[in-house]
């Protein structure tokens, strides 16, 4: 593993991935980092407490900041973002997610700087082309809501530019683990349903709006722990691979399946009712995904990531019901 002098710059720093980045990074023995985050009035910045950094600036100043600073600056892993998926105001997620990502990885690229960018696994929109990281496919994709498009919009632009032999992108899957505390309706659903299923005793999953292929509570998707995420994550801040990468675990996990973990991690009699999709989702819900991860392991001489029970019963058991953060 290669060794990095200076300083890194990690946006998105007080979030789940950000924070988790911050702790794995300490953990290796690096305190040089720059943390990029709007706290405003959320707890997120009980995500750093404890954690070595040595400054935390505004998004909004980010630009000044970087100034003069191109030869303290060795890597920015840029994972911030408006990240829910139900956000309609459209300008808002051009300027935010695009825009901003857009100017960070043309400083990065102008100073020769390590740039890892967080894209998502919601770019591949209803799965029909498959979820395979290949660059060459992007302009296919459909993504089914304006989060994903404008993920897929950095995307598009770093291939239009050339630049994915230089640059790295992940395409993050569902992510769950510690430190989502401040996410409200986008935490993850082992979050949600973990704090119901011990009050109450049972975990309501939506009804399936396909059953012609998948049963109430069949839908699958890709879950990775936060922990995995964040190895995969620094392991690419650290090779030499570029060009854009799933970041999931390649094993399509039932909402079922999913909530079976959870009552095993509470200890609980399992107990699972269905309850309609709301409308607002009806029409952008991703039944399948199911990461290609053959690109990614192959930039790694080995990675192993955690399954999905273990997962579940150490956020559950080591940080949700302790209420501790990573």
């Amino acid at each position: 593993m290669k060794k990095i002098n200076n300083q890194i710059l990690i946006t998105g720093a007080a979030g789940m991935i950000g924070s988790g980045m911050v702790r794995y990074l300490n953990d290796l023995g690096y305190q040089n980092l720059v943390l990029v985050d709007d706290l405003k009035h959320s707890d997120k910045w009980k995500n750093l407490v404890g954690k070595q950094f040595i400054d935390l600036i505004s998004r909004h100043k980010i630009f000044d900041w970087l100034v003069g600073k191109e030869s303290e600056i060795d890597a920015v892993i840029h994972l911030g973002a408006c990240s829910d998926t139900m956000e309609t105001d459209a300008d808002y997620l051009i300027e935010n997610n695009f825009k901003f990502s857009i100017r960070l990885a043309q400083w990065a690229l102008t100073f020769n700087k390590r740039f890892v960018y967080a894209s998502s696994a919601s770019t591949y929109g209803d799965g029909l082309k498959g979820f395979v990281d290949d660059e060459k496919m992007l302009q296919d994709l459909r993504p089914i809501n304006m989060y994903a498009f404008s993920k897929q919009l950095v995307d598009l632009w770093m291939k239009r530019e050339g630049v994915f032999s230089q640059v790295v992108g992940l395409k993050y899957f569902n992510v769950f683990g510690p430190n989502e505390y401040h996410k409200g309706r986008m935490a993850s659903m082992v979050f949600k349903m973990a704090h119901i299923a011990s009050q109450e005793g049972v975990i309501r999953l939506y009804q399936s709006n396909d059953p012609d292929r998948f049963s109430d509570g069949e839908q699958v998707r890709d879950f990775i722990y936060v922990k995995d995420a964040v190895k995969i994550t620094s392991g690419f801040l650290f090779n030499s691979a570029c060009g854009l990468y799933n970041v999931g675990k390649g094993v399509a996990t039932s909402w079922n399946q999913l909530a079976l973990s959870l009552f095993d991690a509470l200890g609980k009699k399992p107990s699972i009712s269905y309850i309609e999709m709301p409308k607002e989702l009806n029409g952008q819900y991703q039944n399948y995904t199911c990461a290609d991860m053959t690109k990614t392991l192959a930039a790694f001489d080995s990675l192993s990531t955690h399954s999905i029970s273990h997962s579940v019963r150490e956020y559950v058991q080591d940080y949700l019901l302790p209420s501790v953060r990573w």
